[in-house]
């Protein structure tokens, strides 16, 4: 029987799948606006292209981490702009072969890291396996940004299992982020996988269940739609605030996207509500 592939294998596809939309767009194209306010496709990049050169510092350990993380504290709401904004100023093919050199070495590091290791970053810290999957997810997220603007549906594969579990595993962590307690009790999480297989994580006796497909659940733990557009449902007082503070990425939490705003395969869904 052929294993699955690994998060690293993942995190390498997911990023080879993007770099063929991008690899022969030209200049102007670089240059439109995307769904995330003030950020064109050049800033999407660069932004992936930045956040690999921070993983990298990670790897190398709690010193070379220290200075971003003291910017971040800084400027906790304009330090990820910054960075984007300075990767997408320069030529779009510098850019490209910046982004390509940089997750190059991300994936010859990640898998280097020895099994127990916690990773600094802005958030809890990670293993190299977490790292890789926090990576795979904003590589979907912010590709998806630019399928939005080139008008090309989400990527739906068995690739998002990795985007929901990180988001899961990230719960607590999003009460702690707004100064709210989390639940005790562990939530029931199941999604349908694009093949039609059942994802599940948590306890299923739980009160607290949470439901739907696999790519509307990631488009909102990802903040890149909104509810009232997606086939999310919930159960439970517990689990129906999580689903309004859930974020699958570290930072400041953002204020997601309009209700109305939509593209691909959901466009056409019938949202589901408690």
């Amino acid at each position: 029987m052929n294993q699955p592939p690994s998060v690293f294998e993942d995190l390498a596809a997911e990023s080879a799948e993007l770099d063929a939309i991008v690899a022969d767009l030209d200049e102007d194209t670089w240059r439109l606006p995307t769904p995330a306010t003030g950020w064109t496709i050049a800033h999407q990049i660069a932004h992936l292209a930045w956040t690999d050169q921070v993983t990298l510092l990670a790897v190398a350990g709690p010193d070379a981490f220290r200075p971003v993380l003291e910017q971040a504290q800084a400027d906790p709401t304009g330090y990820v702009d910054a960075g984007a904004a300075a990767g997408a100023a320069g030529p779009p093919d510098e850019l490209l072969a910046q982004w390509r050199t940089g997750r190059s070495a991300v994936a010859a590091a990640l898998p280097a890291v020895p099994r127990g290791v916690k990773l600094p970053w802005y958030g809890p810290p990670m293993s190299a396996m977490s790292m890789a999957t926090a990576r795979l997810m904003e590589t979907w997220a912010h590709g998806l940004d630019i399928r939005d603007t080139l008008g090309l549906p989400p990527t739906n594969t068995r690739r998002l299992r990795n985007v929901a579990h990180i988001a899961y595993r990230a719960r607590d962590f999003n009460y702690q982020l707004r100064r709210l307690t989390p639940p005790a009790e562990q939530f029931h999480l199941v999604l349908t996988g694009p093949d039609g297989d059942t994802w599940e994580w948590g306890d299923a006796a739980s009160e607290q269940q949470i439901s739907g497909p696999a790519l509307d659940f990631c488009l909102l733990a990802t903040q890149r739609r909104h509810r009232a557009d997606l086939r999310v449902s919930a159960v439970g007082a517990d689990a129906r605030k999580w689903l309004t503070i859930i974020q699958a990425f570290a930072g400041v939490p953002g204020p997601g996207r309009p209700a109305g705003e939509l593209s691909g395969p959901t466009a056409d869904s019938t949202a589901v509500r408690e």
